[in-house]
């Protein structure tokens, strides 16, 4: 049994190269057909992250801010 397991370790080894080109002529293959955006709209897109990110940064503050209050005033009122 031990020389079972120990022949598809070595062939499993020995594969490792050949698995491995395999893998990154597939990849390339791949890559090739992807359809790329033009730089124009990943600025455009990268844009609209940013300003979507402060967007809500800015709601999160507000809202936190409120909440906060919210509870102070809470646990100002329950401790008098």
């Amino acid at each position: 049994m031990a020389s079972t397991e120990e022949k598809s370790l070595v062939q499993k080894i020995s594969a490792w190269p050949a698995e491995t080109k395999s893998y990154y002529e597939e990849l390339r293959t791949e890559m090739r057909r992807v359809t790329w955006p033009a730089w124009k709209q990943v600025r455009a897109t990268t844009a609209v992250v940013i300003v979507a990110v402060f967007a809500f940064s800015a709601y999160f503050w507000v809202v936190d801010i409120i909440v906060s209050r919210g509870i102070t005033k809470l646990f100002d009122t329950l401790t008098r």
